[in-house]
Protein backbone atom coordinates (compact mmCIF):
# COMPACT_ATOMS: atom_id res chain seq x y z
CA UNK A 1 0.00 0.00 0.00
CA UNK A 2 2.64 2.46 0.75
CA UNK A 3 4.60 1.73 -2.05
CA UNK A 4 1.63 1.94 -4.17
CA UNK A 5 0.99 5.97 -2.62
CA UNK A 6 4.56 6.79 -3.48
CA UNK A 7 3.71 5.68 -6.94
CA UNK A 8 0.97 8.17 -6.66
CA UNK A 9 2.66 10.92 -5.63
CA UNK A 10 5.60 10.21 -8.02
CA UNK A 11 2.65 10.60 -10.75
CA UNK A 12 1.30 14.11 -9.78
CA UNK A 13 4.87 15.56 -9.63
CA UNK A 14 5.21 17.85 -12.46
CA UNK A 15 8.49 16.93 -14.31
CA UNK A 16 10.63 20.11 -15.26
CA UNK A 17 11.13 20.30 -19.19
CA UNK A 18 13.46 23.24 -20.77
CA UNK A 19 11.06 24.09 -23.41
CA UNK A 20 8.48 24.63 -20.73
CA UNK A 21 7.52 28.50 -21.51
CA UNK A 22 7.46 29.18 -17.34
CA UNK A 23 11.08 28.43 -17.41
CA UNK A 24 12.00 31.27 -19.90
CA UNK A 25 11.50 34.76 -17.62
CA UNK A 26 11.97 38.32 -18.46
CA UNK A 27 15.38 39.61 -17.97
CA UNK A 28 14.29 41.76 -14.92
CA UNK A 29 13.16 39.03 -12.97
CA UNK A 30 15.87 37.02 -13.80
CA UNK A 31 18.42 36.58 -10.02
CA UNK A 32 21.49 38.59 -10.86
CA UNK A 33 24.79 37.38 -8.93
CA UNK A 34 25.89 39.91 -5.99
CA UNK A 35 28.18 40.03 -3.63
CA UNK A 36 24.96 41.57 -0.98
CA UNK A 37 22.53 38.37 0.76
CA UNK A 38 18.95 38.40 -1.45
CA UNK A 39 16.10 37.95 0.68
CA UNK A 40 15.30 34.76 -0.77
CA UNK A 41 18.59 33.87 0.44
CA UNK A 42 17.81 35.30 4.15
CA UNK A 43 14.24 33.15 3.81
CA UNK A 44 16.40 29.95 3.14
CA UNK A 45 18.67 29.98 5.96
CA UNK A 46 15.59 30.30 8.18
CA UNK A 47 15.83 26.53 7.16
CA UNK A 48 19.01 24.80 6.37
CA UNK A 49 19.80 21.95 5.01
CA UNK A 50 21.42 19.30 5.79
CA UNK A 51 22.89 16.38 3.26
CA UNK A 52 23.98 12.67 3.98
CA UNK A 53 24.69 9.89 1.67
CA UNK A 54 21.04 8.55 2.26
CA UNK A 55 19.56 11.41 4.27
CA UNK A 56 18.40 14.89 4.64
CA UNK A 57 17.94 16.99 7.78
CA UNK A 58 16.14 20.03 7.76
CA UNK A 59 17.81 22.62 10.58
CA UNK A 60 15.17 25.01 12.21
CA UNK A 61 17.32 28.10 12.62
CA UNK A 62 15.91 31.28 14.17
CA UNK A 63 17.99 30.71 17.48
CA UNK A 64 17.68 34.66 18.43
CA UNK A 65 13.51 33.92 18.36
CA UNK A 66 14.12 30.34 19.35
CA UNK A 67 12.90 29.05 16.02
CA UNK A 68 9.61 30.55 16.28
CA UNK A 69 7.85 29.31 12.60
CA UNK A 70 7.42 32.24 10.09
CA UNK A 71 5.10 31.98 7.30
CA UNK A 72 8.27 30.96 5.05
CA UNK A 73 9.66 28.66 6.88
CA UNK A 74 6.29 26.84 7.48
CA UNK A 75 6.04 26.77 3.69
CA UNK A 76 10.01 25.49 2.80
CA UNK A 77 9.46 23.05 5.35
CA UNK A 78 6.52 21.69 2.97
CA UNK A 79 8.51 22.57 -0.45
CA UNK A 80 11.61 20.13 0.99
CA UNK A 81 9.45 17.15 2.89
CA UNK A 82 7.46 17.03 -0.90
CA UNK A 83 10.61 16.98 -2.59
CA UNK A 84 12.05 14.60 -0.13
CA UNK A 85 9.56 12.01 -0.23
CA UNK A 86 9.32 12.02 -3.81
CA UNK A 87 13.00 11.41 -4.25
CA UNK A 88 14.04 7.68 -4.06
CA UNK A 89 17.68 8.34 -3.74
CA UNK A 90 16.53 9.78 -0.20
CA UNK A 91 15.94 7.05 2.67
CA UNK A 92 14.67 8.70 5.36
CA UNK A 93 14.84 12.30 6.77
CA UNK A 94 15.38 14.36 10.26
CA UNK A 95 14.76 17.90 11.59
CA UNK A 96 16.90 19.53 14.17
CA UNK A 97 17.52 23.09 15.80
CA UNK A 98 20.13 25.61 15.87
CA UNK A 99 20.09 27.29 19.36
CA UNK A 100 18.31 26.43 22.94
CA UNK A 101 15.15 26.08 21.32
CA UNK A 102 13.94 23.51 19.08
CA UNK A 103 11.21 25.08 17.94
CA UNK A 104 9.17 27.81 20.54
CA UNK A 105 5.80 27.54 18.35
CA UNK A 106 4.28 29.73 15.47
CA UNK A 107 5.55 33.16 15.61
CA UNK A 108 2.25 34.46 17.10
CA UNK A 109 4.14 38.34 16.93
CA UNK A 110 4.16 38.58 13.44
CA UNK A 111 0.61 37.06 13.49
CA UNK A 112 -0.66 40.24 16.46
CA UNK A 113 1.23 42.19 13.74
CA UNK A 114 -0.65 41.49 10.60
CA UNK A 115 -4.28 41.58 11.92
CA UNK A 116 -3.29 45.03 13.24
CA UNK A 117 -2.52 45.35 9.69
CA UNK A 118 -5.41 44.43 8.66
CA UNK A 119 -3.72 41.54 6.73
CA UNK A 120 -5.64 38.91 8.22
CA UNK A 121 -5.81 36.39 4.72
CA UNK A 122 -1.93 36.13 5.25
CA UNK A 123 -2.41 34.34 8.76
CA UNK A 124 -5.17 32.25 7.07
CA UNK A 125 -2.49 31.47 4.79
CA UNK A 126 -0.06 30.63 7.19
CA UNK A 127 -2.29 28.35 9.04
CA UNK A 128 -3.48 26.25 5.58
CA UNK A 129 0.29 26.22 4.87
CA UNK A 130 1.22 25.10 8.84
CA UNK A 131 -1.41 22.40 9.22
CA UNK A 132 -1.03 21.13 5.38
CA UNK A 133 2.96 20.33 6.62
CA UNK A 134 1.64 18.83 10.02
CA UNK A 135 -0.65 16.18 7.94
CA UNK A 136 1.90 15.78 5.85
CA UNK A 137 4.31 14.77 8.55
CA UNK A 138 1.82 12.82 10.48
CA UNK A 139 1.13 10.44 7.13
CA UNK A 140 4.74 10.72 5.62
CA UNK A 141 6.21 7.87 3.15
CA UNK A 142 9.62 7.60 4.79
CA UNK A 143 11.09 7.34 8.61
CA UNK A 144 11.44 10.76 9.85
CA UNK A 145 13.52 11.68 13.06
CA UNK A 146 12.67 15.05 14.82
CA UNK A 147 14.99 15.82 17.66
CA UNK A 148 13.44 17.90 20.18
CA UNK A 149 16.70 19.40 22.20
CA UNK A 150 15.20 22.43 24.24
CA UNK A 151 12.25 24.55 23.86
CA UNK A 152 9.53 22.69 22.43
CA UNK A 153 5.81 24.71 22.27
CA UNK A 154 2.52 24.80 20.63
CA UNK A 155 3.06 24.68 16.86
CA UNK A 156 6.77 23.15 17.33
CA UNK A 157 5.09 19.78 19.01
CA UNK A 158 3.05 19.97 15.83
CA UNK A 159 5.78 20.28 13.23
CA UNK A 160 7.04 16.83 15.23
CA UNK A 161 5.15 14.91 17.61
CA UNK A 162 2.82 13.46 14.68
CA UNK A 163 6.13 12.20 13.01
CA UNK A 164 7.70 8.41 13.25
CA UNK A 165 10.18 8.74 15.64
CA UNK A 166 10.70 12.04 18.40
CA UNK A 167 14.01 11.94 20.51
CA UNK A 168 13.70 14.03 23.71
CA UNK A 169 16.77 15.03 26.34
CA UNK A 170 17.30 16.18 28.79
CA UNK A 171 17.00 19.76 27.30
CA UNK A 172 14.06 19.06 26.19
CA UNK A 173 11.11 21.31 27.72
CA UNK A 174 6.95 20.78 25.83
CA UNK A 175 3.94 22.76 26.74
CA UNK A 176 0.78 23.86 24.97
CA UNK A 177 0.58 27.48 26.67
CA UNK A 178 -1.88 28.72 23.71
CA UNK A 179 -5.14 29.16 26.27
CA UNK A 180 -2.68 31.47 27.97
CA UNK A 181 -2.84 33.77 25.21
CA UNK A 182 -6.32 33.81 24.05
CA UNK A 183 -6.18 31.09 21.54
CA UNK A 184 -6.23 27.19 21.29
CA UNK A 185 -4.17 23.92 20.94
CA UNK A 186 -3.66 23.79 17.02
CA UNK A 187 -1.24 22.32 14.29
CA UNK A 188 -2.47 18.95 15.47
CA UNK A 189 -2.56 19.01 19.34
CA UNK A 190 -6.14 18.15 19.58
CA UNK A 191 -5.15 14.60 17.89
CA UNK A 192 -2.19 14.06 20.16
CA UNK A 193 -3.13 15.49 23.60
CA UNK A 194 -7.03 13.63 23.35
CA UNK A 195 -4.74 10.26 22.85
CA UNK A 196 -2.41 10.47 26.00
CA UNK A 197 -3.16 8.64 28.98
CA UNK A 198 -6.60 9.66 30.96
CA UNK A 199 -7.04 13.04 30.92
CA UNK A 200 -3.74 14.29 30.53
CA UNK A 201 -4.52 16.22 27.29
CA UNK A 202 -7.22 18.06 29.45
CA UNK A 203 -4.48 19.28 32.34
CA UNK A 204 -1.92 19.80 29.74
CA UNK A 205 -4.13 21.99 27.31
CA UNK A 206 -5.84 23.76 30.01
CA UNK A 207 -3.27 24.96 32.08
CA UNK A 208 -0.07 25.27 29.44
CA UNK A 209 2.02 23.28 32.23
CA UNK A 210 4.98 21.92 31.05
CA UNK A 211 6.42 18.53 30.47
CA UNK A 212 10.15 17.61 30.58
CA UNK A 213 12.04 15.05 28.06
CA UNK A 214 11.57 12.31 30.87
CA UNK A 215 8.25 12.78 31.61
CA UNK A 216 7.32 12.96 27.65
CA UNK A 217 9.00 9.60 26.79
CA UNK A 218 6.63 8.18 29.94
CA UNK A 219 3.21 9.35 28.51
CA UNK A 220 4.15 8.83 25.11
CA UNK A 221 5.26 11.86 23.22
CA UNK A 222 8.06 11.01 22.53
CA UNK A 223 9.64 7.40 21.32
CA UNK A 224 13.42 8.08 22.43
CA UNK A 225 15.80 9.97 25.52
CA UNK A 226 19.01 10.76 25.36
CA UNK A 227 21.68 13.11 27.26
CA UNK A 228 22.06 15.63 25.18
CA UNK A 229 26.29 15.44 24.82
CA UNK A 230 25.07 12.24 22.40
CA UNK A 231 23.15 13.58 19.80
CA UNK A 232 26.58 14.52 17.91
CA UNK A 233 26.80 10.42 18.17
CA UNK A 234 23.46 9.77 17.22
CA UNK A 235 23.35 12.33 14.13
CA UNK A 236 26.73 11.14 12.91
CA UNK A 237 25.70 7.06 13.26
CA UNK A 238 22.56 8.52 10.98
CA UNK A 239 24.14 10.25 8.83
CA UNK A 240 26.23 7.25 7.78
CA UNK A 241 23.20 4.94 7.25
CA UNK A 242 22.28 4.13 3.73
CA UNK A 243 19.00 2.43 4.04
CA UNK A 244 15.10 2.82 4.42
CA UNK A 245 14.49 0.55 7.43
CA UNK A 246 12.84 1.92 10.16
CA UNK A 247 14.14 -0.72 12.28
CA UNK A 248 17.71 -0.15 11.73
CA UNK A 249 16.82 3.40 12.04
CA UNK A 250 15.23 2.91 15.51
CA UNK A 251 18.46 1.15 16.83
CA UNK A 252 20.80 3.33 15.69
CA UNK A 253 18.96 6.00 17.86
CA UNK A 254 18.14 3.50 20.74
CA UNK A 255 21.64 2.82 20.71
CA UNK A 256 22.78 6.06 22.35
CA UNK A 257 19.19 6.83 24.36
CA UNK A 258 18.66 5.96 27.89
CA UNK A 259 16.16 4.29 29.72
CA UNK A 260 14.51 6.80 32.23
CA UNK A 261 11.68 7.42 34.90
CA UNK A 262 9.81 10.37 35.84
CA UNK A 263 11.08 10.96 39.13
CA UNK A 264 8.99 11.49 42.82
CA UNK A 265 7.98 14.81 41.88
CA UNK A 266 6.80 14.38 38.57
CA UNK A 267 3.09 15.39 37.19
CA UNK A 268 3.00 11.94 36.00
CA UNK A 269 2.66 10.52 39.62
CA UNK A 270 -0.80 12.91 40.11
CA UNK A 271 -2.68 10.78 37.50
CA UNK A 272 -5.29 9.82 39.69
CA UNK A 273 -5.60 13.53 40.95
CA UNK A 274 -5.45 14.52 37.31
CA UNK A 275 -8.08 11.82 35.98
CA UNK A 276 -10.32 12.77 39.09
CA UNK A 277 -10.15 16.33 37.93
CA UNK A 278 -10.28 16.94 34.55
CA UNK A 279 -12.57 14.07 33.34
CA UNK A 280 -15.54 16.51 34.11
CA UNK A 281 -17.63 17.72 31.43
CA UNK A 282 -17.22 21.43 31.61
CA UNK A 283 -14.38 23.97 32.50
CA UNK A 284 -16.33 25.34 35.59
CA UNK A 285 -16.45 21.53 36.55
CA UNK A 286 -12.98 21.24 36.67
CA UNK A 287 -12.35 24.06 38.37
CA UNK A 288 -15.05 22.77 41.35
CA UNK A 289 -13.21 19.38 41.35
CA UNK A 290 -9.38 20.66 42.07
CA UNK A 291 -11.13 23.20 44.95
CA UNK A 292 -12.33 20.43 46.25
CA UNK A 293 -9.35 17.97 45.97
CA UNK A 294 -7.21 21.13 47.39
CA UNK A 295 -9.27 21.48 50.24
CA UNK A 296 -9.13 17.94 51.17
CA UNK A 297 -5.98 17.10 50.32
CA UNK A 298 -4.13 20.50 51.12
CA UNK A 299 -2.02 19.62 47.79
CA UNK A 300 -0.27 22.52 46.50
CA UNK A 301 -0.25 20.84 42.82
CA UNK A 302 -4.26 21.61 42.84
CA UNK A 303 -3.76 25.18 43.58
CA UNK A 304 -1.37 25.54 41.18
CA UNK A 305 -3.52 24.29 38.17
CA UNK A 306 -6.25 26.35 39.15
CA UNK A 307 -3.99 29.72 39.22
CA UNK A 308 -2.49 28.28 35.81
CA UNK A 309 -6.40 27.83 34.17
CA UNK A 310 -7.66 31.66 35.84
CA UNK A 311 -4.46 32.91 33.97
CA UNK A 312 -6.11 32.11 30.26
CA UNK A 313 -8.84 33.48 28.17
CA UNK A 314 -12.08 32.02 29.03
CA UNK A 315 -13.64 31.64 26.01
CA UNK A 316 -10.13 29.54 24.81
CA UNK A 317 -10.55 27.56 27.53
CA UNK A 318 -13.77 26.37 26.29
CA UNK A 319 -12.58 26.26 23.18
CA UNK A 320 -9.96 24.35 23.86
CA UNK A 321 -11.79 21.82 26.38
CA UNK A 322 -14.19 20.78 23.30
CA UNK A 323 -11.78 20.35 20.43
CA UNK A 324 -9.22 17.82 22.39
CA UNK A 325 -12.98 16.01 23.54
CA UNK A 326 -13.77 16.03 19.48
CA UNK A 327 -10.43 15.11 18.39
CA UNK A 328 -10.87 11.87 21.00
CA UNK A 329 -12.96 10.24 18.05
CA UNK A 330 -11.02 11.68 14.95
CA UNK A 331 -8.31 11.03 12.59
CA UNK A 332 -5.72 13.72 12.39
CA UNK A 333 -7.22 14.84 8.81
CA UNK A 334 -10.42 16.29 10.73
CA UNK A 335 -8.97 17.47 13.65
CA UNK A 336 -6.68 19.88 11.74
CA UNK A 337 -9.62 20.85 9.29
CA UNK A 338 -11.25 22.00 12.82
CA UNK A 339 -8.34 23.14 14.16
CA UNK A 340 -8.31 25.22 10.88
CA UNK A 341 -11.94 26.63 11.47
CA UNK A 342 -11.31 27.74 15.33
CA UNK A 343 -7.96 29.26 13.94
CA UNK A 344 -9.69 31.52 11.36
CA UNK A 345 -12.40 32.43 14.01
CA UNK A 346 -9.67 33.92 16.12
CA UNK A 347 -7.51 35.82 14.05
CA UNK A 348 -10.41 37.15 11.75
CA UNK A 349 -12.06 38.37 15.27
CA UNK A 350 -15.61 36.77 14.31
CA UNK A 351 -15.89 36.10 18.02
CA UNK A 352 -13.46 37.57 20.49
CA UNK A 353 -10.61 39.44 20.17
CA UNK A 354 -8.41 37.41 22.79
CA UNK A 355 -5.57 36.09 20.48
CA UNK A 356 -4.39 39.83 19.71
CA UNK A 357 -5.15 40.84 23.17
CA UNK A 358 -3.46 37.88 24.91
CA UNK A 359 -0.36 38.38 22.61
CA UNK A 360 -0.31 41.91 22.78
CA UNK A 361 -0.26 41.41 27.01
CA UNK A 362 2.23 38.60 27.07
CA UNK A 363 4.93 38.93 24.20
CA UNK A 364 4.04 42.85 23.19
CA UNK A 365 3.53 45.04 25.91
CA UNK A 366 4.26 42.70 28.67
CA UNK A 367 1.88 44.01 31.02
CA UNK A 368 0.85 40.76 31.98
CA UNK A 369 -2.88 42.13 32.12
CA UNK A 370 -4.72 40.72 29.52
CA UNK A 371 -7.71 42.19 29.07
CA UNK A 372 -10.10 39.14 28.31
CA UNK A 373 -13.71 38.90 26.31
CA UNK A 374 -15.66 37.83 28.28
CA UNK A 375 -14.22 38.52 31.66
CA UNK A 376 -15.01 35.39 33.38
CA UNK A 377 -16.43 32.07 32.57
CA UNK A 378 -19.56 32.16 33.40
CA UNK A 379 -20.10 35.29 30.60
CA UNK A 380 -19.15 32.41 28.20
CA UNK A 381 -22.09 30.75 26.52
CA UNK A 382 -22.27 27.18 24.53
CA UNK A 383 -23.39 29.16 22.01
CA UNK A 384 -20.03 30.96 21.76
CA UNK A 385 -18.05 28.18 21.68
CA UNK A 386 -19.89 26.53 19.27
CA UNK A 387 -20.13 28.86 16.45
CA UNK A 388 -15.89 28.42 16.42
CA UNK A 389 -16.76 24.62 15.29
CA UNK A 390 -19.23 25.41 12.95
CA UNK A 391 -18.14 24.71 9.01
CA UNK A 392 -16.64 27.83 7.10
CA UNK A 393 -19.29 29.53 4.94
CA UNK A 394 -19.09 28.88 0.66
CA UNK A 395 -16.98 32.66 0.65
CA UNK A 396 -14.40 30.94 3.16
CA UNK A 397 -12.63 27.86 2.12
CA UNK A 398 -11.98 24.65 4.49
CA UNK A 399 -9.03 23.77 4.90
CA UNK A 400 -7.97 21.02 1.94
CA UNK A 401 -5.81 18.26 2.97
CA UNK A 402 -4.84 15.76 0.54
CA UNK A 403 -6.52 12.81 1.96
CA UNK A 404 -7.42 11.16 -1.35
CA UNK A 405 -3.83 10.49 -1.74
CA UNK A 406 -2.87 10.10 1.71
CA UNK A 407 -4.46 8.09 4.24
CA UNK A 408 -5.42 9.64 6.96
CA UNK A 409 -4.01 8.20 10.31
CA UNK A 410 -6.31 7.59 13.45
Amino acid sequence: MRMHKLKVLLSLSKPFRRNDSSFFLPNHYCRQFSAQPSYADYLQEQVLVEGRAKSRAAILNRPSALNALTPSMAGRLSRLYESWEENSDIGFVMMKSNGRAFCSGADVVTLYELINEGKVEECKKFFQTLYKFVYLLGTYLKPNVAILDGVTMGSGAGISLPGMFRVVTNRTIYSNPEAQIGFHPDAGASYYLSRLPGYLGEYLALTGEKLNGVEMIACGLATHYSHNERLPWIEERLGKLITDDRLVIENSIAQYGDIVYPDTRSVLHKFEKIDKCFCQDTVEEIIEALEREAAESHDQWCNTALNKIKEGSPLSLKVALKSIREGRFQPLDQCLVREYRISVNWVSKRMSDDFREGVRARLVDKDFAPKWDPTRLEKVTTDMVDRFFIPLDELEPELNLATAIREPSM
